[in-house]
């Protein structure tokens, strides 16, 4: 499983989506990412997953989400992407 950090900004997209994508190779066909920990975050923790999703159907995986907190959830559901980060 992997993990998001505590805080996932603007600042720190970019390296939280290289260790995402680093850490896929030893993920199984559905990767599952540990979204507990964030605590702070803005718009840019969903366009990180949007990515990772992505990276993972490139490379046949699917990906699925725990512990999305409900504000992200909310934004996901007013942005209409929800259904592209499921539930773990």
């Amino acid at each position: 499983m992997l993990s998001l950090p505590e805080e996932l900004t603007h600042a720190g997209a970019n390296a939280c989506l290289a260790q995402l994508t680093h850490g896929l190779a030893t993920e199984p066909a559905q990767v599952v990412v540990n979204a507990q920990a964030l605590h702070r975050f803005d718009s840019s923790a969903l366009a990180v997953l949007i990515e990772f999703h992505r990276v993972c159907s490139r490379t046949g995986k699917t990906l699925a989400v725990h512990g999305l907190p409900s504000r992200l959830q909310d934004l996901a559901a007013l942005y209409g992407i929800q259904e592209l980060l499921p539930s773990a």
